[in-house]
Parts: C-alpha cells; sequence; structure tokens
C-alpha cells in the first residue's frame, strides 16, 4: 500500500493539472463542460477512493497470487510478451467486470458513483467507488493465472491500466478515425455515460474496444442523438459517500418490504434495477423517462459558498498529499485516524453544497476533534518534522472548518432564502 501511495504523489497533481487545462480550454472556447460544485463533488469522490485503496480497506475474496500457485500451467519467458500478455488479459478482464457492475443488482451499487455525474468531462473520472468492499477482480484474470503471467507484472500494469482510462472522459475531443476500431475513445465513452435509450450499457470496454466489438456492447456515438449524462435514478446530493451507498440502500429497502422470500434473496442478483412487483407500486422510485428534459440536480450557491467549497477540496488534497508522503512514518493506527478525519470532512463540506443543516455539526465535531488532537499531541501526525508551524496551520484550518460551516447553514443560507423570496 506504501508503494500505491507513493504513486499517487506523482499522480495526483498529473490529473489535476489535465483537469485545469480542460477547464481553461473550455473557458477560451467559450463551452465549458464543469459546473463548480459538481466538479468538486467528482474531485472530493476521487479523494475517498484513493485514501480508501491506500489503506487497504476491503476484503480479497481471492488474491492473483493464489490462482498463479494453483493453476498455472506454464509461464512465460520472453519479457516483452509477458507485458503484453498481462495488458490483454486485465483489459479482457476489466471488460467483463465493467459488465457485471453494470448488469447485475448488487453489483451496480460499487459502478454508480462513476456514473453519478449529470455532466462528463475529466473530472467525473475521479468519481470512484468506496463500496467495492469485496475483491474478486482477481478471479477474471485466471486466463492471465493459467498462462503464469507473474504477479509483479499485474501488480505494475494494474494502476498504469485505470490511469490510463483518465483521458478519454471529455467534450473536447471528437471522433479519432481509425484509432476508433482499436481503442477506447472519448466519442465512445461518451456513448457509455449516457442514459439515452440508444447508448444506455453499451461500450464497456476500458482500453481496447475490440471486446465490445466482439461481444454485441459497441455503440458508436450518434449525430442525430446527444449523449445526456448520469444516473436513471438520480443521485441528488453533492457527497460522494452517500452516493456510494444510495443504491445499495434501495435494494436493502426493497428486500426488507417485499413479502416475496424469494424476491428477498434475488432481488441481489436480477438485473440492475430490477424490483420487487409487490413493491414498485407501494414505493415508487423516481425514473428519468424523458432524457432531455429531466430536472438536473443544483443547488442554491453563492459564488462564496463555491469558492469555500473549492477551498475545502483544496485543503483536503494537500492534506491527503502529505498523509502519502508520511506513510511509513504515520503508522496503521494513524492512518485509519488521518482516512477518518478526511472522509469527516469530505462528508461535511459536501453536505453544505447540498445546503444540508447538519453539516455544521459535522464540520463542528470534526474540527473539535483535529483541535483536540493537536492540543493532546502537540502535532498533526508528524507535521511538525517538516514545517514546524504545520500544526498551527491545520489547527487554523479546523478553525475556518468550524465558522465555515456555521456561516454556510445559518447566514449565508438564510440571505440565500430572502433574495430567493423576494
Amino acid at each position: 500500500m506504501e508503494t500505491y501511495a507513493t504513486a499517487l504523489l506523482y499522480a495526483i497533481p498529473f490529473f489535476i493539472l489535465l483537469l485545469l487545462v480542460e477547464i481553461l480550454y473550455g473557458q477560451f472556447i467559450k463551452k465549458q463542460h464543469h459546473k463548480v460544485l459538481d466538479t468538486v463533488s467528482s474531485i472530493s469522490s476521487g479523494l475517498t477512493n484513493i485514501v480508501k485503496d491506500s489503506l487497504g480497506l476491503g476484503v480479497i475474496l481471492v488474491s492473483y497470487p493464489f490462482l498463479l500457485d494453483h493453476l498455472a500451467l506454464m509461464e512465460i519467458k520472453a519479457s516483452w510478451l509477458v507485458w503484453l500478455v498481462a495488458f490483454i488479459a486485465i483489459d479482457f478482464a476489466g471488460y467483463w467486470n465493467h459488465r457485471l457492475s453494470h448488469h447485475v443488482n448488487v453489483f451496480w451499487n460499487q459502478h454508480v458513483i462513476h456514473h453519478s455525474s449529470e455532466e462528463f468531462n475529466l473530472a467525473c473520472a475521479l468519481r470512484q467507488s468506496i463500496s467495492n468492499l469485496l475483491g474478486y477482480f482477481p478471479l477474471f484474470l485466471f486466463p492471465a493465472a493459467l498462462l503464469g503471467v507473474p504477479a509483479e507484472v499485474i501488480a505494475i500494469i494494474a494502476p498504469v491500466h485505470l490511469f490510463a482510462q483518465f483521458w478519454y472522459h471529455t467534450q473536447h475531443i471528437g471522433r479519432m478515425g481509425w484509432l476508433e476500431y482499436i481503442i477506447v475513445t472519448p466519442s465512445q465513452h461518451r456513448v457509455h455515460h449516457a442514459i439515452n435509450p440508444e447508448y444506455i450499457d453499451k461500450n464497456l470496454g476500458q482500453i481496447l474496444c475490440v471486446w465490445d466489438r466482439w461481444f454485441g456492447t459497441f455503440q458508436e456515438e450518434l449525430d442525430d442523438v446527444p449523449p445526456q449524462y448520469g444516473v436513471l435514478k438520480p443521485a441528488h446530493t453533492w457527497n460522494p459517500i452517500l452516493i456510494n451507498f444510495q443504491h445499495l440502500w434501495r435494494l436493502t429497502l426493497d428486500a426488507w418490504r417485499t413479502k416475496s422470500v424469494k424476491d428477498k434473496f434475488r432481488i441481489w442478483f436480477m438485473p440492475t434495477g430490477w424490483r420487487p412487483a409487490d413493491v414498485v407500486d407501494k414505493h415508487p422510485t423516481e425514473v428519468i423517462k424523458d432524457v432531455y428534459s429531466f430536472k438536473r440536480y443544483e443547488t442554491q450557491a453563492s459564488t462564496f459558498l463555491k469558492g469555500y467549497a473549492i477551498f475545502q477540496m483544496v485543503c483536503t488534497l494537500v492534506l491527503i498529499l502529505f498523509m502519502f508522503y508520511n506513510y511509513s512514518e504515520i503508522g496503521f493506527g494513524g492512518l485509519i485516524l488521518f482516512g477518518a478525519y478526511v472522509f469527516f470532512g469530505i462528508f461535511g463540506y459536501t453536505s453544505l453544497m447540498d445546503r444540508q443543516k447538519f453539516a455544521f455539526f459535522i464540520e463542528l465535531f470534526r474540527g473539535i476533534a483535529g483541535i483536540s488532537l493537536i492540543w493532546s499531541s502537540g502535532d498533526w501526525f508528524g507535521i511538525n518534522a517538516l514545517w514546524e508551524y504545520g500544526s498551527l496551520v491545520v489547527a487554523g484550518y479546523f478553525a475556518i472548518s468550524i465558522l465555515g460551516g456555521f456561516f454556510f447553514t445559518y447566514v449565508e443560507r438564510a440571505d440565500v432564502e430572502q433574495q430567493i423570496a423576494l
């Protein structure tokens, strides 16, 4: 996990740089595909994901080294062939894992966050899951295990393969000629993120588009069908932690409410969106019928609140980068505590973005807990070793969070509501 954290120290600034380039380019050509709160929500989702993954939170059903030890029929000797086979095997596995996530109720929960943005831009690529607590992906790598691809090679290719999926989440790149027949392009991935009936659950490939073409899930972008983005059951929140578990909560409620014992069990493994017949009428849920006229989610947000949301996101990012930089010195117990502060922070400021009144109490609790830790230990997870005033700055940040939570919950909110009433 320390190696992963180190890799993120370099990857995160690169992703943020590309994101800024896209935003500036959109401003330059006067065709902006970013909205402040949506982009903050997307980046915040990515932050929760990398913290969760760096801490190794979850249970691996079966590991790739285990499969390799028990299934390998041979061992590929040529080095270049090992890397090629590993890449193809991971991409093939990614296609089927992605397809499973789209077509089975319980697995959709861990993927819905990625589709939850009603915009399509590089930021939404960062919407990654924290609800994937059961690791089963290695099961899809059994072809690589049969061929004896070393675990070390898989460990290197896997994150590279993941990071390589970032660039095509954009509306600024059109069709790419002959490359459309080989790799996943922005045009193809716009189709994938769309909720139009013509596009739903199409283009499930991750790097190579050949799997979609071979297995019947390919759909090109149509000139007369502009993609509409989001999910058919809208999230209605900027809070990425809530979005991660919304679908699971709906499934749990339906399983509890149905009188059919059979449905209580099979709901989890039925096609995505399936609900027991005796629950559908009694407990209807919002489903978008007309993808061209649905009301997209937005909240009453002043320029000041938008700026504050960006401030909180940037501070959280800086704290996480420090966490990764000081990973080994902090220790596992400290990392868990650090991660808790991050999660509470993201939950707090995205709840402010949602204009939830309870957000202040989350910020109050987080702020007091953070200042108390600094007061009792005289430090913030070793930051004073890097900068003697580090813990004071972090304490100041927590104080600002408390004041900001109060201001945007009870002062600025009232002013905005009064202006709307007038």
